[in-house]
């Protein structure tokens, strides 16, 4: 174990330095320190010694150069189980520093902010924290490491549990965590900078892709295996969360997660968020067999309207629902055998009735609302990956256009809009056939889309006689709006933008069908 006697404290956060540092004082701690820092702990009654008076050498170029100095580096990297590097030193006069309490410049909040200019970002790189850390971090054998105020207090419980001193294995999980931010302070550096074709760009010059693009996770767990038994697997979250997803679900009991189950709780939970009015999606391999709502029906009942359009494919699915599950929508979950059930929340009565079902998975997501969506997705191939803004643009009836000679009715346009959101969630080529706020069939990922509306229609356990259709793309052939119209289907919305969208057209006018243009088209591979 390391004892701690001198530290070296500079740090940006300083929520909770000040009581961090009285307890090292009062364990018998010399604390060096730097600019902000010392005069804050100086303000407080704490008594420390500058790093310019520890190293005979001032502070200069507006603060770039205070820390970078042998002295410093000296008394980090500096092994002491080596009598050359402890003659090296001594013959220096360099001082052993045992403990680094660093967090960075806020390189990545200055970039967030609409007004940042490029050199306001530049002025934020961090050079002498990150060169301090990572020397810590290298010669963690003797050096306590801290990069997050969170470490603070385990700290201090272990050093009073053993007379000052911090033990091996300690020091070298706060290594692996200041090699990691490090990492990702760099790549966020690099990521940003990248998006200037030249120095001082104004942001109307800005690519919207970055040269080089590097993201890190934070493993959350390993998984039993893949896809597949012979595969090995494991689940990464993002460092920061913004929005309600699978990401930040709380699991509240049942077997857990694997691979699959993560993948179709992201697919249905990000579908069901579509909905502002209540709402209830089964999820069977990342596309929808059912999908309900409404402003008036209890919860529960949304629940079997949506079970309904598919009951086969449903067994074993995954449910998401976008409001606190009840006593009764608990009581109609558990008729079925599902995998998981993500929700905003469980009452204490749903709960107890789902108990009962121990392997069912429950995941609660943080609630809904009040929460803007964004970022990037990317899809690995090998040898590369593919990044892509998410799939988010807001489609607005008010901009959608009727292209058929006969308006949609007020039902058929708002069943329209409910299976235009359905739709974006299947995959290509998706075809949803859906009747008064309810799904009646689906056809995904087919190679023609004519097939996907054929199988929508054998799919469905109702009449189709009076539904929606939603085509996620265009109809390159009128052969799936014949097949449609065969089958009852009254009203069709579809992106248009065919060179034989007159074709289309044509087809509908012969069935007296309406027809809308959202001019938006919904791929999802």
């Amino acid at each position: 174990m390391a004892t701690i006697k001198q530290a070296l404290i500079s740090v940006s956060d300083k929520d909770g330095i000040v009581e961090f540092s009285q307890k090292l004082i009062a364990s018998g701690v010399r604390i060096l320190s730097t600019g902000g820092t010392a005069r804050l702990l100086r303000d407080n009654g704490l008594e420390v010694v500058e790093v310019s008076d520890y190293t005979g050498f001032p502070e200069m170029l507006d603060g770039r150069v205070k820390t970078l100095h042998p002295k410093i580096h000296g008394g980090l990297l500096g092994r002491r189980d080596l009598p050359e590097h402890v003659a090296k030193m001594k013959e220096y006069d360099i001082e052993e520093i045992d403990m680094v309490v660093v967090n960075l410049y806020p390189f990545v909040e200055t970039i967030a902010k609409p007004d940042c200019s490029f050199a306001d970002a530049i002025e934020n790189i961090d050079i002498g924290g990150p060169t301090m850390l990572r020397s810590a971090a290298k010669n963690y054998t003797a050096v306590t490491v801290i990069i997050d105020p969170a470490d603070y207090a385990p700290i201090i419980d272990e050093m009073q549990a053993h007379n000052g001193a911090v033990s091996k294995e300690r020091n070298f999980a706060l290594a692996k965590k200041v090699f990691a931010s490090t990492a990702a302070y760099d790549a966020a550096i690099a990521n940003h900078l990248g998006l200037f074709p030249v120095p001082d760009a104004v942001p109307a010059d800005q690519q919207f892709f970055p040269e080089t693009y590097t993201w890190q996770g934070a493993k959350a767990q390993d998984l039993r295996y893949g896809e597949n038994p012979n595969q090995k697997a494991a689940f990464y979250k993002d460092a920061k969360i913004n929005e309600p997803c699978i990401s930040n679900a709380k699991q509240l009991q049942g077997k857990e997660l694997s691979f699959n189950n993560i993948l179709d709780s992201n697919a249905a939970f990000e579908l069901v968020k579509e909905f502002k009015e209540p709402a209830a999606v089964y999820i069977k391999h990342t596309n929808p067999c059912g999908g309900a709502t409404s402003n008036d029906a209890p919860l529960a009942e949304i629940l079997r309207r949506a079970r309904a359009c598919d009951p086969v494919s449903a067994f074993g699915g995954i449910v998401a629902i976008n409001q606190e599950v009840d006593e009764e929508s608990a009581l109609v979950l558990a008729e079925t055998f599902i995998e998981a059930v993500i929700a905003p929340g469980f009452s204490a009565e749903a709960r107890a009735v789902l108990t009962a079902k121990q392997a069912l998975r429950l995941l609660e997501s943080p609630l809904l609302g009040g929460y803007e969506a964004g970022g990037l997705e990317f899809k690995k191939v090998v040898g590369g990956f593919l990044l892509q803004e998410r799939d988010l643009k807001e489609d607005v009836s008010d901009n959608w256009t009727t292209a058929s000679k006969r308006e949609p009715t007020a039902n058929e346009l708002a069943t329209m809009k409910f299976a235009w959101k359905i739709c974006k969630h299947v995959k290509s080529n998706a075809i949803v056939l859906a009747a008064d706020n309810c799904l009646v069939g689906v056809g995904a990922g087919q190679m023609s889309r004519v097939d996907s509306v054929n199988i929508s229609i054998n799919k469905a356990q109702v009449p189709t006689a009076g539904s929606v259709l939603a085509s996620d793309a265009f109809f390159p052939f009128r052969d799936g709006i014949d097949a449609a119209a065969k089958a009852g289907i009254t009203a069709i919305i579809q992106p248009g933008g065919s060179n034989r969208d007159d074709e289309a057209i044509a087809a509908v006018n012969e069935n007296n069908m309406a027809m809308i243009f959202t001019g938006n088209r919904h791929f999802k591979h």
